[in-house]
């Protein structure tokens, strides 16, 4: 195994590669149902892995690109997961028309924070290790999927079940912008709420009429009740609409809320109460229907994650620097793997921020960090403390 000075040494001379390999997956349009680009990047990954020794397997999928499971033996006992995604948020076009740039420090371009510069630093770490013969690993496995970025997804028995059986699991999400790790994220659930009334005229008959936007949002204060900020229970009443003109009395109303918290407990009960807020109808005879979708399950702080925590912190501290582990409200696939039972660490890719606009950028000065803090990482989770 590279001593410490030789794994930075080694990284720094291949920035300029990273870089140019960055530059030409931000060009690739792998947007939302972006089928064939997102089919381009796993083919460039692929080859990647495919050099490193990994044995590649392609899971397709009709509507989005395949889910690639990429697997490497060695001679240890410990199996390891690195999961990350292929696809962002940007339309056809993006990448041609807003090409990678720097700004000081910041490199800016679609998906460089989101996340294809983590899927490079893992390929750069996988790279590093092998070229120095490192195999104090029972099992190494690859996984992206293509549809992370979307509400409706294909791929979580794919995940489910390529999770299962790992001792660690290792999300490339980008660290947060002050540097920090994830350890915890929130689970969140979407709620549609329709409101069935009955239509009139409104000038001629309206006493016929059954309002139902009044009757949604008359309701809706003691939707919002339930959050508790304090506790991490967040409540976003994200859109409403209901009517067609404004001479008819609304015979329907919806609203589309985003409740998010640290613990499933809690997203289950505050679900038993929105349903119980509209189980019957109100005054005006109004009634309601309910829909709860679980977008993505909580990813609690966990004995396991403590220790691959501090895994991260001693390696972070080797390589000349410090880390620390932190709670967000987004929800990202490593979710799925504490569903599990896997430990997991999540934000292992560089630094990085503004996801999901044309300021998302990373950090090049968290490019070789970050990459040796993850192939510290990974030896440190087999158990090789040999330099």
């Amino acid at each position: 195994m590279l001593a410490t000075s030789e794994l930075t040494t080694h990284l720094e001379g291949q920035l300029d590669n990273y870089l140019a390999d960055l530059r030409q997956l931000a060009a690739i349009d792998s947007g939302p149902n972006n089928r064939e680009g997102a089919n381009t990047v796993n083919d460039w990954l692929q080859a990647r892995l495919e050099a490193c020794g990994f044995d590649v397997v392609r899971h397709p999928y009709p509507d989005i690109g395949d889910g690639l499971v990429a697997t490497r033996h060695g001679t240890g006992r410990k199996r390891i997961l690195l999961m990350g995604h292929t696809d962002t948020v940007y339309p056809d076009g993006t990448g041609v028309s807003r090409p990678l740039t720097t700004d000081g420090d910041k490199i800016l371009g679609p998906g460089t924070c989101d996340m294809k510069a983590g899927l490079l630093a893992s390929l750069y770490a996988l790279e590093s290790l092998h070229r120095t013969g490192f195999t104090a690993f029972e099992r190494i496995t690859y996984l992206c999927v293509a549809d992370e970025e979307l509400a409706e997804r294909a791929t979580i028995p794919l995940i489910s079940e390529t999770v299962r059986g790992h001792d660690a699991a290792l999300n490339l999400e980008a660290a947060r912008e002050n540097g920090d790790i994830v350890t915890a994220r929130k689970g969140s659930m979407v709620v549609y709420i329709t409101a069935h009334g009955r239509s009139a005229h409104s000038g001629v008959e309206p006493e016929k009429g059954r309002n139902a936007i009044m009757a949604l949002v008359e309701k809706l204060p003691q939707v919002e009740a339930l959050a508790a900020p304090d506790d991490g229970v967040t409540i976003n009443i994200g859109v409403i609409n209901g009517g067609r003109l404004p001479n008819i009395v609304p015979a329907q109303a919806q609203a589309t809320l985003d409740v998010r918290a640290f613990n499933q407990h809690e997203l289950d009960a505050i679900a038993e109460r929105i349903q119980t807020i509209f189980a019957a109808p109100d005054g005006r005879g109004v009634s309601f229907s309910t829909q709860i979708d679980v977008v993505s399950p909580a990813m609690p702080y966990t004995e396991g994650t403590v220790h691959l925590e501090a895994l991260a912190q001693q390696s972070a501290q080797e390589l000349g620097f410090e880390v620390k582990g932190a709670a967000t409200g987004g929800a990202a696939d490593a979710a799925f793997a504490a569903v599990e039972g896997v430990p997991v660490l999540d934000g292992l890719g560089p630094v990085g921020g503004s996801d999901h606009s044309p300021d998302e950028y990373i950090l090049k000065s968290s490019i070789i960090p970050r990459t040796a803090l993850l192939t510290r990482l990974i030896t440190r989770i087999c158990g090789d403390e040999h330099e």
